[in-house]
């Protein structure tokens, strides 16, 4: 099989680390480098943006999308990880939160605020991911870190379980507003189940499952379900360039062009060949007027 460049909607299943879902991808596919673009905890579901070959080298731009997820919260107990598989660290009484009071709560943390990341995360302290130090029983210091909320919708509210979707900014933990909510309300919370809808242009109604996907490899019509490298960079203006800009391109050279002079300075754009082949991300420098190619990808 040839190296594959593009980018796989898949839809992780739960019970499964990302890290193996990576490897389970790289071995079906043949293509050595494969990676995602945003970690999903082992028991959440839902779209996981597998990246393969040069679309890999497009990770940041998946990574600061707005992510959307449906969430599943559960009140009257608050745990060490903020999610149903912890240590029990507080119980409270739902039964008499009212309708009004939870959606009076979730539109409290609607806009930017500042989020305490859960000491059960990725986040490095001095080198160490914090998992690690939780796992040894270790509780240290998190500084709050600025997130957006964009939409927080109240989808049910059968007592003890809220249901919501969420739309947010890169770096938010559900699991930490789901604590938060139950310790607002004043009975404790924690995230008792997780599915991701969207992250960027890739929707979960338009995902493919792992089991699908090794079927798709198995009878070799797996290229149906890669996008193409510039998907994910459809928000970027694009440049079409000649041949001897084409070969500018490609060396890494700076170039000047005609279309494109009124760009700010440091604004990024597709460019493609004129047999409409993407290329590169240029981005501009308004000091000489020319367009250098940031990532180039033939």
């Amino acid at each position: 099989m040839s190296s594959i460049h593009g980018i796989i909607n898949l839809n992780k299943p739960q019970g499964m680390t990302s890290f193996r879902v990576v490897a389970r991808v790289r071995k079906l596919s043949g293509e050595r480098k494969v990676g995602h673009s945003g970690t999903l905890d082992p028991e959440t579901t839902g779209v996981l943006p597998i990246l393969l070959g040069r679309a890999t080298r497009l990770a940041r731009f998946l990574v600061e999308s707005p992510k959307v997820y449906r969430a599943r919260i559960e009140f009257g107990r608050a745990t060490t990880t903020y999610d149903a598989s912890g240590t029990t660290t507080g119980r409270g009484d739902p039964s008499s939160l009212t309708l009004e009071q939870i959606e009076s709560a979730i539109n409290s943390f609607c806009g930017p605020i500042e989020q305490i990341p859960p000491m059960y995360s990725a986040i490095k302290h001095r080198g160490r991911p914090l998992y690690h130090l939780a796992r040894a029983g270790i509780e240290v210091p998190r500084q709050p870190r600025m997130v957006t909320i964009y939409r927080l919708d109240l989808l049910d509210w059968q007592s003890p379980i809220l249901s919501i979707e969420v739309e947010c900014s890169k770096g938010t933990y559900i699991r930490s507003l789901a604590h938060d909510l139950g310790q607002l309300l004043g009975c404790g919370a924690h995230l008792e189940g997780l599915v991701r809808l969207q992250t960027g242009i890739f929707h979960i109604d338009k995902s493919i499952s792992l089991t699908e996907l090794e079927d798709v490899f198995e009878h070799g019509y797996w290229e149906t379900f890669v996008h193409p490298l510039d998907s994910v960079l459809s928000h970027l203006a694009a440049i079409v360039v000649d041949a001897a800009g084409e070969d500018a391109v490609v060396h890494g050279r700076p170039l000047a062009l005609a279309d494109g002079q009124d760009a700010a300075h440091g604004e990024q754009r597709r460019a493609y060949s004129s047999d409409g082949r993407f290329l590169a991300l240029l981005r501009f420098n308004s000091q000489n007027g020319s367009w250098r190619p940031e990532k180039v990808f033939v």
